[in-house]
């Protein structure tokens, strides 16, 4: 890499990344319409059935044909895990660390060969799967380095106070077991590989299931553990449905933990299924976000303006940390918005291959569907459709998913305001006073992130009332997204979260462990 890579710095990137990309699409491309099997035990596993994977740049492009899993694939893969993990946690701090830290380093090394395959797969554009690829090499780092640094959590302790007798005390903290990762399709690789390095750094054994629509990007992160030489049962990969695959995961009887990404119903389905049963086990659960931006009459407009296209357009709106609702303070509010349909219409919807295109597709024909549902409804309800709307169908995009970007003005009896759309869809209101539009900003069931623009006295204000476990103060770069591992944890509060914890914080490894109390008599 010749500059460093971030969501932060990626709106200005040298010409040589852009070679560089367009050669490995090359490369990627050249491979298409291959069989991908699962990873288990160290090993390819036939499935019984397979399916093919389309992009959804274009309907007519192959990427290949993906394993099903069933539940005789899940159950040998569980196994595996469990036969590995003794050893595994067995071996040093350091001697873990080094291997996750290796797959890291693979990771880094194709890192241009896997961003076009994310391209391909997900239709984001290059910068944005440059950069999931190359954060999810950071959390390998990161957490391998975080590990080493807290020396496995392990602290001694005071010798109990007891005359003539030598009582020494310590506290450790184990692994779990065999830990079930599931992971989305808007970042399939970063959070796969996330928790994936947390897991194994921690001393606990993998079985990793991809979602349906992005099977590809789990394979390659299969691809990076096998060539780093883990050995094997120690990382799986399976790939399907999570009605068959996913519940076979959380069902199975050698499931630990779990972490998973996605939906409040889920989410809130694994937590309790985790909790029942003979005791209690982890379930790390992402689920999602309904997130606001408050802008004040004291605000920057045009950096308000940028971070807010960003943010909520930025891969089609289809991160859980996209801007959704938006609040404006009534003298600003016109100016506001037009410079937002200002930069709207300068961006460059299209074949996310192409170096021009800001805005790929959405993922795949159902979200292509809910968008147009969603624009009628905003329109049944009164609301002013100020830009965006269409579905886009000429100038060669028949074949793909591709969709306008939308700002509306609502009434705030819309239902739209409480759904979490999951679109390039953000709702904007009008205020009178910074308290109303706190109040609205957290009438939310859940608490991800947020955004403000507004005065540097300001600041302090929204940063202690706001509902949120991820906050941003006047960032042209996203107003409610880019964090980044080791500059901004992410987690959320309230429905967005099960833990309080952020991933890549300060304590999110501890999650995957349990404390030991040790003491012994001399």
């Amino acid at each position: 890499m010749t500059f460093r890579l971030t969501y932060a710095t990626m709106f200005n990137p040298p010409e040589a990344m852009h070679e560089r990309f367009d050669a490995a699409m090359a490369k990627v491309e050249a491979g298409l319409g291959a069989r991908h099997e699962l990873f288990i035990d160290g090993e390819d596993r036939a499935a019984k059935r397979h399916a093919q994977r389309r992009s959804p740049i274009d309907s007519e492009l192959l990427l290949g044909e993906f394993a099903l899993a069933d539940e005789a694939d899940v159950d040998v893969a569980m196994k595996a895990a469990k036969a590995a993990w003794p050893a595994w946690r067995a071996l040093p701090v350091a001697e873990r660390a080094r291997l996750v830290r290796k797959v890291g380093d693979l990771m880094e090394q194709r890192v241009y060969e896997i961003a076009a395959a994310l391209t391909l797969e997900v239709g984001k554009n290059r910068m944005e799967a440059l950069g999931e690829a190359q954060e999810t090499v950071d959390f390998f780092h990161h957490y391998a380095d975080d590990f080493e640094r807290h020396a496995g959590y392990e602290n001694e302790l005071p010798n109990d106070p007891l005359e003539g007798t030598v009582s020494r005390n310590r506290s450790v903290m184990r692994p779990h077991g065999v830990w079930v990762v599931i992971a989305p399709f808007n970042f399939p690789l970063a959070l796969a590989g996330g928790p994936v390095a947390a897991a194994l750094v921690t001393g606990n054994t993998v079985v990793c299931k991809a979602a349906s629509d992005t099977p590809w990007s789990g394979r390659l992160l299969a691809d990076c553990i096998r060539d780093a030489g883990l050995p094997p049962g120690v990382f799986n990969y399976v790939s399907g449905s999570g009605r068959e695959v996913g519940e076979a995961l959380a069902h199975h009887p050698l499931t630990a933990g779990i972490t998973f990404t996605g939906s409040v119903g889920v989410g809130m389905q694994l937590l309790r299924q985790m909790a029942s049963g003979a005791w209690p086990r982890p379930c790390i659960a992402e689920m999602g976000g309904k997130n606001p931006c408050i802008v004040t009459e004291h605000a920057d407009l045009e950096r308000a303006a940028a971070g807010i296209v960003r943010s909520a357009f930025g891969m089609g709106g289809q991160k859980c940390s996209a801007l959704s609702r938006l609040y404006v303070h009534e003298s600003v509010a016109d100016e506001l918005a037009a410079k937002v349909m200002e930069k709207i219409d300068a961006v460059r919807i299209g074949d996310a291959r192409r170096r021009e295109h800001w805005l790929g597709p959405v993922i795949n024909e159902g979200a292509y569907g809910n968008y147009a549902n969603y624009v009628q409804l905003l329109r049944a309800g009164g609301a002013k459709v100020l830009s965006g709307g269409e579905q886009l169908r000429e100038d060669g995009l028949a074949r793909g998913w591709y969709v306008e970007p939308v700002l509306a003005e609502a009434d705030l009896s819309h239902p739209l305001w409480k759904q979490e759309m999951f679109l390039p869809i953000v709702m904007m209101h009008r205020y009178h006073d910074r308290e109303e539009a706190m109040r609205l900003a957290n009438d939310t069931d859940m608490g991800l992130t947020a955004g403000f623009y507004g005065g540097a006295d300001e600041v302090p204000w929204f940063q202690e009332h706001i509902e949120a476990g991820v906050t941003y103060a006047n960032r042209p770069q996203g107003a409610t997204t880019g964090a980044w591992p080791g500059y901004q944890p992410f987690g959320g509060w309230k429905g967005s979260g099960s833990t309080g914890k952020a991933i890549a914080s300060f304590y999110y490894l501890q999650q995957y462990l349990r404390e030991q109390s040790r003491t012994v008599v001399e």
